[in-house]
This record gives C-alpha cells, sequence and structure tokens, in this order.
C-alpha cells in the first residue's frame, strides 16, 4: 500500500509537519484496543488499524512494517443515562493518526502524526510535541502506545 494513496483518498486537510490525513473508511477498521484516557482529558478512547497493522499486532511484529495505520478515536467521557455504573462516549475531541513509512518519516522513527479535530488538523505547534511524547514513552514498541487487546 502506498502511503500517498491514504492522502489521496480523503477530502481532508493535511497535518502540518506531516502530511498525514484522516483515512477514508477508518471507522470499518478493526479495534486494537480501548483505553480510558484519565484527568484532565477524560476521555474514552479506541484505536483501530488498518490490515497492515492488524497483521503486525497478531504477530507480534516489531517494527511495524511500512504501510501501517493507526487511528485513535476519542470522546469526553459521561455517565450513562441508562446504567449509571457505565461510562459512555460523549462529545467527539480528536481523531489521531499514524502512519508509517520509514524513508518519509525517517526523522520521527518512522512515523507521521495527525491530529484532527471536527476533521480539521491542529496546528503546527501540537503537532511539534507528537513524536517527542512518544518516543519518550514508547520508544522500545516502535513508538506505539497501544497494544493489542486480543
Amino acid at each position: 500500500m502506498e502511503i500517498d494513496i491514504v492522502r489521496a483518498q480523503n477530502n481532508t486537510e493535511a497535518s502540518p509537519i506531516y502530511g498525514v490525513t484522516i483515512p477514508d473508511g477508518y471507522r470499518r477498521w478493526e479495534l486494537i484496543a480501548p483505553a480510558l484516557e484519565g484527568d484532565p482529558l477524560n476521555e474514552l478512547r479506541a484505536v483501530v488499524g488498518n490490515t497492515v497493522a492488524m497483521d503486525a499486532y497478531r504477530n507480534s511484529t516489531l517494527p511495524f512494517p511500512d504501510g501501517s495505520v493507526l487511528v485513535n478515536l476519542a470522546w469526553k467521557r459521561m455517565q450513562s443515562a441508562e446504567f449509571e455504573p457505565a461510562s459512555v462516549p460523549g462529545a467527539a475531541t480528536t481523531v489521531q493518526v499514524m502512519v508509517k513509512d520509514s524513508k518519509k518519516y525517517a526523522s520521527s522513527g518512522g512515523w507521521g502524526f495527525g491530529r484532527f479535530i471536527n476533521g480539521k488538523p491542529v496546528d503546527e505547534a501540537q503537532h511539534e510535541t507528537c513524536f517527542a511524547c512518544h518516543e519518550a514513552r514508547v520508544q522500545g514498541h516502535d513508538y506505539v502506545f497501544t497494544r493489542y487487546a486480543p
């Protein structure tokens, strides 16, 4: 899979620095894992992956192969009106995208990043923090936070 196909197949704007866009059809991709982000964000999150990424997860392949794409969906966490002990998604907050292309993104561990609010990329200053955060915390897992929840 060519990385540029991901960009060409959708109509969203590209992220600054990396040129990453929200991939078409990502809501039909397989779930890698859910997550609960505590305060101050207080979000429910779900990370999905394309076929290349899912194969890498299932086979415990590190580093992830080029063509892997991960999408992190996030919502404000709210209490369920129907079942009080449950937390459910509230308002959507961000869609975050990681695209593996070891040549194109060599200076950021092989990954390109995109963070979007309401389908629009956030500013360059926010994108400047992406790789630094991943590098500081998950360098030993090919800069990816999410572990597969089988």
